[in-house]
């Protein structure tokens, strides 16, 4: 094969230590380093000092952001997907490994993962710890209502929302070690007020200290994590509106056009795919094929065994789908009718997806073009294809038994 790169290092990385092998020049070195910042400045002379341009680094859970972060300025790193650089069995160790890398590299047969600049990596970091604090606030929350039920308070089926203000205020009671069901109904706010009777009945239960101690616990560490999450919120708000990328916030407010897309979406996509997407997704179809949400394409012998998604960036992948359901559920929208229209012969979760895949293809043209959304109109379908639209409705009629004569009306002048 023909050499690409005529000088280039493979890195195996693991927790404590990577062995780098350096190829080039007819000459093969590996040496061995610790993953210690001295060591890994020491790697980074080595590799300088030999002329080596390009790095391989197999992606190892996080190991290998130390070693990304200091190699970065200098040389230009590459991170594989080990299912693409795979050892043959009984040929797997960390020598070989190492001296794989660099080979495949040499001659081009490497492709690197998407790794966002330092900015987006620095916003990705906020948005992925907010989404942590969110999953715990919601198993806080779920727990607080394993408690309360299995204390037989049945506030949650006379409260729609028990951990809204006047739920807190009786469950801070009941921590408190309240027992007169009548005092803590009195707690009650709004139109919560009118349901008295309801309230006395659903607040008296049998609560003991264990009870009262885990949940007063519980309420501590849900307040905790909201105070949190106002934290994260506004570093991720200064993170956005950072003077020296105004590509960030223009981009922020872009995708918001969108029906059915918030600002946390709309943080959550620029913080995992950036707004340069032209460097590393050339299409379209490149971001959906990255974020796992195009069908799969297995065949072999002219058959198709299995259409299903890839497995893709979880975060952007999650965030898509529950943003397509909420502008699938808009009203006289394009993704709307395209999400009816697909629903009837897909099922939900498919059509979902396939909405999902709209939205991202959506959002690439917005941020590439640097345009606002342009709603296509719920009648889009209609409009585009009225053939198909009228042979449609003949079928229909003609399945209830009537016979069907089409005469096109006349034009008045």
């Amino acid at each position: 094969m023909e050499i690409v790169y005529h000088i280039c290092c493979g890195i195996d990385v693991h927790a404590r230590f990577l062995v780098a092998c350096l190829l080039g020049d007819g000459k093969q070195v590996t040496r061995r380093f610790s993953t210690m910042t001295c060591d890994l400045v020491k790697l980074r002379e080595w590799l300088t000092d030999n002329g080596c341009e390009y790095v391989a680094i197999e992606s190892t859970g996080v190991y290998w952001k130390p070693v990304f972060n200091i190699l970065e300025g200098d040389l230009k790193v590459i991170l594989v997907n080990p299912e693409h650089a795979r050892a043959l069995r009984g040929r797997k160790t960390d020598r070989l490994d190492s001296i794989r890398l660099a080979e495949l590299l040499s001659v081009g047969l490497l492709e690197g993962s998407f790794i966002p600049p330092p900015h987006i990596r620095r916003l990705r970091e906020l948005t992925r710890y907010r989404e942590s604090l969110v999953r715990t606030h919601t198993a806080a929350v779920n727990r607080i209502q394993k408690v309360i039920e299995s204390a037989n308070i049945k506030l949650a089926q006379v409260a729609s929302d028990v951990m809204g203000i006047s739920g807190r205020r009786m469950l801070s009671a009941l921590a408190a070690g309240v027992t007169d069901p009548a005092s803590m109904a009195q707690l009650a706010l709004g139109k919560l007020k009118h349901k008295q009777a309801e309230l006395q009945q659903a607040l008296d239960g049998a609560l003991d200290t264990s009870h009262r101690f885990v949940l007063g616990e519980l309420l501590r560490r849900v307040r905790e994590l909201e105070a949190a999450q106002e934290k994260v919120n506004a570093q991720i708000n200064r993170a956005i509106s950072d003077p020296d990328h105004p590509e960030l916030l223009k981009a922020w407010e872009l995708i918001q056009t969108i029906p059915g897309v918030g600002h946390i979406v709309a943080e959550v996509v620029i913080a995992e795919i950036g707004v340069n997407l032209r460097e590393s997704f050339p299409t379209a179809g490149h971001l959906a094929s990255w974020s796992g949400i195009c069908p799969g394409n297995k065949r072999s012998g002219g058959k198709r065994f299995s259409g299903k998604t890839r497995r893709g960036n979880r975060y952007f992948r999650t965030i898509l789908v529950q943003a397509a359901w909420a502008a699938t559920h808009t009203k006289q929208t394009y993704l709307s009718a395209m999400y009816r229209r697909l629903v009837r012969r897909m099922g939900k979760k498919k059509a979902l997806v396939a909405a999902a895949h709209t939205l991202a293809v959506m959002i690439y043209h917005i941020i590439d073009r640097s345009k606002p959304y342009l709603e296509l109109g719920a009648d889009y379908f209609d409009r585009t294809q009225p053939e198909k639209q009228l042979r449609y409705h003949v079928k229909r009629l003609q399945a209830m038994g009537f016979k069907v004569t089409l005469e096109k009306a006349i034009e008045m002048a």
